[in-house]
């Protein structure tokens, strides 16, 4: 303990009522204490996995604080962070939590506006860069701001010319604050005692569908109680292998690789760079694993094309069991038990199919599965459980820490998001709105009085969701009650609902059903260009661009199979009777989706104002035109012709 500075008679770190961590510096502290030779972070870096330790993470982030402490960064101010998952990245969050301050991450590709709408709660003095790419959106912002006063940086390549004040790397941080501890060994008490439960933990920010992103501080009772909940419903196992990949701004990331890691005292492994997450996913194996809707559908896609590319005696074998394997998953998740002869044939699936296929995933481990965020599709679903993965769905939001609801094996049904996790309660108000009340539950917006008083009602956070609670206790997310709306007969619809059900496919990557006051649903749609351009190139269908594969006739025709298929599940008022097909995806940059891919709608309806009105006046098709600006901030025209399908029933 002497090594750790923790002292033994003040108590060595500040506990709950039942004894757990009260803070996540008091779980990283106990950790370092009582598994300090356990790894911590394991990390990629060219092409060899390097370790440290609990105790070895454990001064780091004490030296760090020490380092930032001296830099500027007092208690109560925001530490901005962008860049992908760095261990020393997620060092400098809760270093910043050791001084009673708290991070702020972003979104790597944000923009300098919107990079300056996020640093305008908490007036960050530091920011934290992972390269020289970062480096410079926090120099555009200081010099449009006054903000980050000091910038700290990872990586150092590329930055060796750049002689600005404020400017240091966190190699240099590091090394003045190990002088500091030496000089003042007392600081490492300090740093673990001094933060309380109801610090700021982190500060994420809302979606920002409809304006600007509003600040959520989690604060670290909010953190370390709904994950002490999910650990005790069997969600999260003490000294998980866990898989850093997603966006650091997203909650998800904080709560179920950062918050996790240190309530759980897992081992948080991190890929070498975002374009080799799935290569370095099948070297890590985690034993917890959790994915956007999107990124299940991909892996799939992916399983499916190689499929169809090796020997015709895999293939047949594959789509034999896998079939078989459905089957026997839809039966089990009905009620019911499989034969003795259904048994055999899927413990031979598994030794021939379905093992060596997870391995290949990297889930072979995997015995916790997540997907949250959006509706997966039920064949993407059920895949993976006849897999073996043991996928479940679950229900939350930044405001909630994402832990609000989730599936428990043995009561997983297709289209709910299971019960409420221990220590939540929810209930359907009049309006159908889900409301949520539990210990994860954040206090309110930061800085923003208004927005949480419309919020949160007597503890109860109203979630913007409409919902239902099924005849089993479970619940159904229907999708966003600011979007429900009505056709010009009177029929009330939920877009997201419609969306996501097209998106179940894996030609869809995007969508946006238009209706709202007119006599019959349309859509502008988004092809998945991996997806429908293999199916192209088995069919032999030639294009060079996604602009030309998304207008070609036989692309028109195939997303029409798949909106005619989702309309066969429809009631007929609300069925998709025309649509388009976009010259390209919805971008976050051109403002038409958030970072995390939700659809801004009044951004949609007003750039493509002349496609909906086509789509509505019966035309055949419709030139779009739109301004572009190009890298050196010059702007262009384009100009396309989009072709304007039928859907016939």
């Amino acid at each position: 303990m002497a090594a750790l500075g923790i002292d033994r008679e003040s108590g060595r770190w500040p506990v709950a009522a039942d004894g757990t961590p009260a803070t996540l510096i008091a779980a990283l502290a106990r950790n370092a204490a009582e598994f300090g030779d356990r790894v911590a972070f394991r990390e990629r870096r060219y092409g060899i996995w390097q370790e440290q330790n609990w105790r070895e993470v454990f001064d780091e982030i004490a030296a760090m604080a020490a380092g930032l402490e001296e830099a500027g960064l007092v208690a109560g101010a925001a530490m901005t962070v962008i860049g992908d998952n760095r261990p020393r990245l997620y060092y400098a969050m809760l270093a910043a939590n050791m001084l009673r301050a708290f991070p702020s991450p972003v979104f790597p590709d944000v923009p300098l506006e919107e990079l300056i709408a996020a640093t305008l709660h908490g007036t960050p003095p530091v920011g934290v860069a992972e390269d020289q790419e970062q480096v410079d959106k926090l120099l555009e912002l200081r010099a449009a701001t006054g903000r980050v006063a000091t910038i700290l940086y990872d990586d150092e390549r590329g930055l060796d010319s750049y002689d600005l004040p404020g400017l240091m790397s966190l190699d240099t941080l590091v090394a003045k604050g190990r002088e500091r501890l030496a000089r003042e060994p007392e600081l490492r008490d300090r740093f673990v005692q001094a933060p309380q439960a109801d610090d700021i933990s982190v500060l994420l920010h809302s979606s920002g569908t409809t304006g600007l992103p509003k600040g959520i501080p989690l604060r670290h009772r909010n953190v370390t109680g709904g994950l002490l909940n999910a650990g005790r419903s069997g969600y999260f196992h003490q000294h998980e292998e866990l898989y850093a990949y997603l966006p650091t701004a997203w909650v998800g990331d904080f709560v179920f690789t950062l918050g996790a890691g240190m309530m759980m005292a897992a081992t948080i492994n991190i890929p070498e760079r975002q374009e080799t997450v799935m290569r370095d996913l099948r070297e890590v194996s985690p034993t917890f694993y959790l994915a956007a809707p999107r990124a299940w559908d991909q892996m799939l896609t992916r399983v499916q094309v190689g499929m169809k590319n090796s020997t015709p005696f895999k293939r047949w074998l594959f789509e034999t069991t896998m079939e078989r394997a459905v089957a026997f998953e839809r039966k089990r998740l009905a009620g019911g038990t499989l034969t003795l002869k259904e048994k055999l044939l899927d413990a031979v699936g598994d030794v021939l199919v379905y093992a060596p296929l997870r391995d290949h995933l990297g889930l072979g481990r995997a015995e916790r599965a997540f997907t949250g965020g959006e509706a997966l599709g039920e064949d993407t679903f059920l895949f993976f459980r006849a897999l073996g993965i043991k996928l479940k769905q679950f229900y939350g939001q930044t405001e909630t820490c994402a832990l609000t609801a989730a599936q428990t094996e043995g009561q997983v049904k297709l289209h709910t998001v299971g019960r409420p996790m221990e220590g939540s309660e929810i209930r359907i108000d009049e309006s159908g709105e889900i409301l949520v009340r539990s210990t994860s539950v954040v206090d309110g917006y930061y800085d923003d009085p208004d927005s949480s008083a419309k919020a949160l009602v007597d503890g109860w956070l109203h979630t913007g969701d409409a919902g239902r609670i099924d005849e089993d206790g479970q619940l159904v997310v229907l999708g966003r009650v600011s979007e429900v709306v009505r056709t010009a007969s009177g029929e009330r619809y939920i877009p997201n609902f419609i969306e996501n059900r097209l998106k179940f496919s894996p030609y869809i990557r995007n969508v946006a059903v238009i209706g709202a006051g007119c006599d019959q649903l349309t859509a502008i749609i988004c092809i998945d260009f991996d997806a429908v351009g293999h199916w192209a190139e088995e069919r032999g269908i030639s294009y060079t661009s996604y602009a030309e594969l998304s207008q070609g006739t036989e692309v028109q025709g195939l997303i029409g199979q798949v909106v005619r298929h989702v309309n066969g599940t429809q009631p007929d008022g609300l069925r998709i009777r025309r649509f388009v097909n976009l010259h390209k995806d919805f971008d976050a940059d051109d403002g038409e989706i958030t970072r995390t891919r939700k659809l801004r709608r009044n951004t949609i309806e007003t750039t493509y104002a002349s496609l909906i009105a086509a789509l509505y006046g019966g035309l055949e098709e419709s030139v779009f035109e739109a301004i572009i600006t190009y890298e050196n901030g010059e702007h262009g025209v384009i100009r396309r012709t989009l072709r304007i399908s039928e859907v016939v029933a």
